[in-house]
């Protein structure tokens, strides 16, 4: 039985609060290694998207990962 006085759970905040990769962050901030696996998973991924479909999958994620790659080379030109 719960009180009028039982505080609630905090709300998640930054990525974590976002619905389709909250839970990745959240399990992320828990374990560092969850990367890791995220990254053999996509690479897998990307490994039979190219088996399957050829270069046409291999260009189509670099088209995507464009916007990736121009944060990461502002935030480090920013320091």
């Amino acid at each position: 039985m719960t009180s009028l006085t039982t505080p609630l759970a905090p709300r998640p905040t930054g990525f974590a609060a976002l619905p389709l990769i909250g839970f990745i962050a959240r399990d992320i901030a828990r374990d560092v290694n969850v990367v890791f696996y995220l990254l053999t998973i996509f690479v897998t991924l990307l490994t039979l998207a190219v088996m399957t479909w050829g270069l046409v999958a291999l260009s189509l994620t670099a088209v995507a990962l464009v916007p990736v790659y121009f944060a990461l080379l502002i935030a480090i030109t920013r320091g």
